[in-house]
């Protein structure tokens, strides 16, 4: 999350963007392996933006996935805390929702969709 200054959990799980929970890379992958990871992710990225056939496009869409994988923010949950995976939701509606309640505003707002 490096530049950006989402709002994270306390227990270091997932993030807040655009309304909705993310769920953070395993903070106990080893440097060269999350490194590896995220080059294959932002290849499969730009795979996805470039394919020009829905072979090309599944192929990278497949990649992205497996990226997203290896990093943990897909799949089986990293942590082993027994807390349940909230990812896709906005965190009043989860575990979260007093943690998301205490948080000043100018904080919520940088989790927030924008507003129009």
């Amino acid at each position: 999350m490096k530049g950006k200054d989402y709002p994270r959990t306390p227990d270091g799980h997932f993030f807040v963007s655009k309304g909705r929970m993310w769920r953070c890379t395993n903070p106990a992958l080893d440097d060269s392996t999350r490194r590896a990871a995220v080059k294959e992710l932002m290849q499969g990225r730009r795979g996805v933006q470039l394919a020009k056939t829905e072979d090309e496009t599944r192929q990278a869409r497949a990649s992205v996935d497996a990226a997203k994988r290896r990093l943990g923010e897909r799949g089986p949950v990293w942590w082993q805390d027994d807390s349940p995976d909230e990812g896709g939701k906005h965190p009043r509606n989860t575990i979260y929702a007093e943690w998301w309640a205490s948080l000043d505003e100018e904080t919520r707002a940088k989790g927030d969709p924008p507003k129009s």
